[in-house]
């Protein structure tokens, strides 16, 4: 299936580095060999592979290459620096795209910078509009229950798709998690990995996982901050610079994978939102120059929505309340619309009629998210 973002990586390619960045087996081995077919003399090495290894580091690709695919470089001993010496003194012709399965942020706080030598690309699982603008059949159920990871999702079987999960879960924890930090307890993180596939959509509590692992809070948050880092899970913060009251500090988690999601329909849904719209908020960022995040409400006396889509200037764009099936207006949605005079949506996955009352819309799930950016 065609990536939406093909051409504009081909277009940021004339002009700076891209850094293609994304989950495990989201498809960035295979969108940068589809790029790599646009160029004459173009050349994939991974860090993975010794006999690549041993070119990267010596800097041995023919000169004539005119695309140098450089996958998980990240896993190189210095590899910033290394890479601001060859784009530095590279020949003109020369166009470098650099891959990898984790968070290009965690790298960028030491060291010498690379600021302003490189546009990121950020790859994420299939979703609606993507599907949609790639002329796909667009299926929700199917996203849901195997995920928008390409394998899985055009596999010809549920039984398939959960083969590939199986191995696919198997090689985050041992290999990616492993190999990211110095991690020497399996059972704990894989512990975690487990307990969170439960706790979707609610607010994490570093002290109550640490008690039921017998671990210190400081270990759950580094754990969590490598499954984050690695693209396995997203971290939603609650907003608070408009509504004073939304002081509660705990996080929501959602996993990149919707198919991971354990519990009812509800949570398995709101995930799939939550990616959607994450999808949507970091296609804006790359290619729009916004600075828009993906947030939700709490307050301290039990008032919450799902999801606040902030803009550059902090303020709200959307309210957004997710359920599968009940029609009538959240409580809390008309609250914190009234209250703040924000525009507020619904979503509903079964739903019959789609109506507005003064400030809300009530709409079906898939209408809405097949409308977003990316």
């Amino acid at each position: 299936m065609e990536r939406i973002q093909k051409q504009q990586i081909i277009k940021d390619l004339a002009k700076k580095m891209v850094f293609l960045v994304g989950p495990r087996q989201v498809g960035k081995t295979w969108l940068s060999k589809e790029i790599a077919k646009e160029y004459p003399d173009s050349l994939y090495l991974s860090y993975d592979r010794l006999e690549d290894r041993e070119i990267i580091t010596g800097e041995e690709w023919p000169e004539k290459t005119d695309l140098l695919i450089l996958d998980e470089l990240h896993k190189m001993k210095g590899w910033k620096n290394y890479l601001k010496g060859v784009y530095d003194t590279k020949n003109n012709h020369l166009k470098i795209l650099v891959t990898g399965s984790a968070r290009l942020d965690v790298f960028r706080q030491s060291g010498d910078s690379l600021a302003g030598r490189f546009f990121v690309h950020h790859l994420l699982p299939l979703s609606l509009s993507e599907i949609r603008q790639v002329s796909g059949e667009l299926d929700l159920d199917r996203l849901i229950n195997r995920s928008g990871f390409p394998e899985p999702y055009l596999a010809t079987s549920d039984i398939e798709a959960e083969r590939w999960r199986l191995q696919y879960v198997d090689s985050l924890i041992r290999e990616d998690v492993f190999n990211f930090d110095n991690i020497d307890n399996y059972r704990n993180i894989r512990t975690l990995f487990e307990l969170l596939r439960y706790k979707v959509a609610s607010p994490i509590s570093y002290n109550s996982l640490a008690r039921d692992m017998g671990i210190s809070p400081v270990t759950v948050k580094k754990y969590m901050s490598i499954l984050e880092s690695l693209y396995i899970i997203f971290v939603v913060k609650p907003y608070s610079k408009k509504i004073s009251r939304s002081i509660l500090k705990q996080p929501k988690i959602y996993f990149y994978d919707n198919a991971l999601v354990k519990g009812d329909d509800g949570a398995k849904l709101e995930n799939f939102v939550a990616l959607s719209l994450l999808k949507s908020v970091v296609a804006e960022n790359d290619y729009l120059a916004k600075a828009k995040k993906l947030n939700y409400i709490s307050t301290k006396d039990g008032r919450e929505v799902d999801f606040a889509i902030s803009d550059e200037e902090g303020g709200i764009d959307n309210l957004i309340e997710v359920k599968r099936a009940d029609a009538n207006i959240s409580a809390n949605l008309i609250y914190f619309s009234n209250k703040y005079n924000l525009a507020g949506i619904q979503l509903v996955k079964e739903l019959k009629r789609e109506r507005q009352v003064d400030n809300l819309r009530v709409v079906r799930v898939g209408e809405y998210l097949k409308g977003l950016y990316l």
